[in-house]
């Protein structure tokens, strides 16, 4: 039976949780489990809502000593040089095109369990999530680009969870909207030009080494034209796009202006804290016995420093990047 420590993301305006008291009734190992005082405060719970569920807090440098840590931004850690080697991790970690983080698992021996891949019945678990993120993009965004969305052209590019949310809240405010799915890139790119605002919600695939904007294509759009990077996968699709920040969201490259927030979500931390913890909290469980169902065993990316998750070594390698033992 393993200690599992929740943890406080330090990554700017990071204020989503794991697990609220309303879904901890479910969980049996309650005894395994240690909170970081002051979890919930950033969702307006008090830790006494917590500890009248029976859970227990501590520390930030004594939930590091748990051998599982659960991190709502794993990836974004910044605690790797503080826990011990061979730890299993549990959270958003994006271990692919994550370089240094997954550089580092890989050194320590640690394990990852990678929340962007766990699937029941072969849809996401946190697909609202990825909705909230197209919609929370756009809601910021457009304070930074002088236009309401009723005055603008605007092109989503992919059809997934993250582009339904995104559509649904440009629509609701008047944009004319085209969305381009997998199959119609040469499309988007021929039209590219036409639109004010570029919506970016492709899942890209991390096989590939070629881009779908490059710098020399800013110079077909319109001046002002806003690119907002919902999927800001950095070293991938968009090769202008690097991660920014809730509180400093924008940046300009050549008269573009670019939106490239990886964590949108967070600014609706109540709201997306409710869907974490409705459907994280029937694992907890099994994260505490160890005792994994399928879908947690294929969420593992790394498993004590070696890559199961093959996407991993195939990017690395491509790149020339360090790869450790895969199996």
């Amino acid at each position: 039976m393993n200690t599992v420590g929740f943890l406080i993301s330090h990554k700017n305006n990071e204020k989503r949780r794991a697990l609220m008291p309303d879904d901890i009734g479910q969980i049996k190992n309650l005894d395994n489990l240690v909170f970081e005082k002051g979890y919930g405060e950033s969702i307006g719970i008090p830790d006494s809502e917590y500890t009248k569920k029976g859970i227990k807090f501590e520390s930030r440098s004594e939930v590091l000593k748990c051998p599982v840590l659960v991190d709502v931004k794993l990836g974004d850690a910044d605690y790797l040089d503080k826990i011990a080697p061979e730890t299993i991790l549990c959270g958003w970690a994006h271990s692919v095109q994550n370089i240094d983080f997954t550089s580092e698992i890989l050194r320590a021996k640690h394990t990852v369990i990678a929340w962007e891949n766990i699937y029941e019945q072969g849809r996401y678990i946190f697909y609202r999530n990825r909705e909230i993120a197209g919609e929370a993009a756009v809601l910021q965004a457009f304070q930074y680009c002088g236009k309401m969305p009723y005055d603008t052209k605007v092109a989503i590019i992919g059809n997934g969870q993250t582009a339904k949310g995104a559509m649904r809240v440009l629509t609701a405010l008047g944009a004319q909207v085209d969305v381009f799915g997998r199959k119609l890139e040469k499309t988007f790119l021929a039209l590219m030009p036409n639109y004010d605002v570029l919506v970016n919600c492709v899942l890209w695939d991390t096989d590939r080494t070629d881009r779908l904007i490059y710098r020399e294509d800013l110079k077909r759009l319109k001046p002002g034209t806003m690119i907002v990077d919902v999927s800001c996968d950095p070293h991938l699709e968009i090769e202008t796009s690097h991660p920014t920040t809730i509180d400093n969201p924008v940046y300009v490259v050549d008269g573009i202006l670019h939106y490239a927030v990886d964590n949108t979500p967070a600014m609706y931390p109540y709201t997306v804290s409710k869907i974490l913890s409705q459907n994280f909290a029937k694992y907890v469980d099994c994260i505490v016995t160890g005792d994994y169902p399928e879908n947690i065993v294929a969420a593992i990316d790394v498993d004590h420093g070696i890559i199961k998750n093959d996407a991993i070594r195939r990017f690395r390698e491509a790149r020339g990047i360090f790869v450790d033992k895969v199996s």
